[in-house]
């Protein structure tokens, strides 16, 4: 009789990351319908659960009850560890609690980890981990403590928590606040448009979650000498620069003029950043006009980098497109980039990535503008926010009917996963000749 064996499966990195930020979420949605997860010691529904626990382990930031006055100082920190690990990402805190406990991380364990934070090889990976897990606490120690004297000086003891809360929060991207009470809910930040360290404190966490992980490595690294950095954060670093300087120019003179000169600046600025995933906004968005909402529109599309703790379809899926477009404009065969060509598989994952974006956020706001007889600009704006997990809201996101809710809950966890599903079933490491940029280097989705 021939011994017949048995091969154990083993889940790829893709699988256990998409799989890992789903238990996640259900166990966050469970512990969240506990009574004592409310201030009103009620249970809460699962469907308003599992909403509140997508978009904090997705950093998104929609809500459809307000997370200052519905939710109880319990629900308020299980809220901010979903947010942690969502912004970190599943297998990264995973690794670190594995590095505790003084346990090897196998080979596979550290392939996975090189594909959560879209590493450019395995070799150094635990130390990059451990890096970026010092880095994450330590700068989201200073934000808090740099915010403490305003919070403190509003809220009492309480600011404490409310610094470490919103620290923790923007750097993640994530974009929620406990600033609401049953008087006045979802103000988000708007009572400080005008407060220097509330604003600078809040755009420089986002801005640094954003970039992505391999780009502070690149900084911590080379320090200003930006000849030495990698391709990739080149890339990453100029034209976040572009999407920020840009869009505030415009806001600046379209909007907020009847503001003071400084708070007119602060407000631009804020307003440029925060579509970027992060969720938070110092002024009225719905007073805005309708040109800035589209292009705010757009921002949440392109969201922050690869590796970081920023959503969208990233800063460098939209530069390989650029680029590429230039390329055809130019008559040539390859993009380039500072006197480098960019593999061609690069190209056409940035342009997998961009259709799946723009698929789900024009589907995703036809269904719900359908569904709830609301202006199809209006359903766009909250799709564009949850598929590209930024949190801005023009205020129609709790008075959804149960099915749009649901179906923002699917954009906040493809917007977080999906790219990541096009990289992994298409990549390819080959090395090419004529100095091309490999894939590695520009990481899209």
């Amino acid at each position: 009789m021939p011994k017949i064996t048995h091969r154990k499966k083993r889940l790829s990195s893709f699988k256990l990351i998409v799989l890992g930020f789903a238990g996640v979420i259900v166990l966050g949605a469970l512990i969240l319908m506990l009574p004592f997860s409310s201030t009103a010691g009620v249970v809460t529904p699962f469907h308003e659960a599992l909403f509140t626990s997508t978009s904090a382990v997705c950093v998104t930031g929609l809500v459809v009850q307000d997370t200052g006055s519905y939710w109880s100082a319990f629900g308020q920190t299980v809220i901010l560890l979903l947010i942690q690990i969502g912004g970190l990402g599943v297998v990264t805190v995973a690794a670190l609690f594995a590095m505790l406990s003084g346990r090897k991380i196998s080979l596979m364990q550290r392939s996975t980890m090189q594909d959560a934070i879209s590493a450019p090889k395995v070799g150094g990976i635990v130390r990059l981990t451990r890096f970026i897990v010092r880095g994450t606490f330590l700068i989201e120690l200073i934000g808090m403590i740099v915010m403490l004297p305003t919070f403190c000086g509003n809220y009492g003891i309480k600011g404490i928590w409310m610094a470490a809360f919103h620290s923790v929060s923007a750097f993640c991207n994530a974009g929620f606040d406990i600033l609401g009470t049953a008087e006045n809910k979802y103000p988000s930040l708007t009572g400080y448009i005008g407060n220097p360290a509330i604003n600078i404190t809040i755009m420089l966490l986002i801005i640094v979650g954003g970039i992505g992980f391999l780009t502070w490595d690149d900084i911590y690294t080379n320090k200003w000498h930006f000849k030495k950095y990698r391709m990739q954060s080149k890339v990453i670093l100029v034209t976040t620069a572009i999407l920020i300087i840009a869009p505030a120019v415009f806001f600046f003179f379209c909007d907020f003029t009847g503001l003071p000169l400084a708070e007119r600046i602060l407000a631009s600025l804020f307003q440029s950043v925060t579509p970027r995933t992060a969720g938070f906004n110092t002024a009225d968005l719905s007073a805005m006009t309708g040109s800035s909402k589209a292009i705010m529109t757009l921002l949440m599309l392109v969201g922050g980098s690869p590796g970081s703790t920023a959503g969208g379809m990233k800063t460098t899926t939209l530069a390989v497109l650029i680029l590429s477009a230039f390329s055809v404009c130019r008559k040539k065969d390859d993009a380039e980039v500072c006197g480098r060509r960019i593999d061609g598989s690069a190209v056409k994952n940035a342009a997998a990535v961009a259709v799946m974006y723009f698929l789900l956020f024009f589907v995703g706001g036809i269904v719900i503008s359908t569904a709830e007889g609301l202006p199809l600009s209006t359903c766009l704006y909250e799709t564009a926010s949850a598929v590209g997990t930024v949190g801005l809201t023009l205020g129609i996101t709790p008075q959804l009917g149960v099915l749009s809710q649901l179906i923002l809950i699917v954009l906040m966890y493809l917007g977080r996963v999906g790219g990541l599903t096009l990289i992994y079933a298409a990549v390819s490491n080959k090395n090419h000749s004529g100095a091309k940029l490999p894939l590695e280097k520009i990481t899209v989705g």
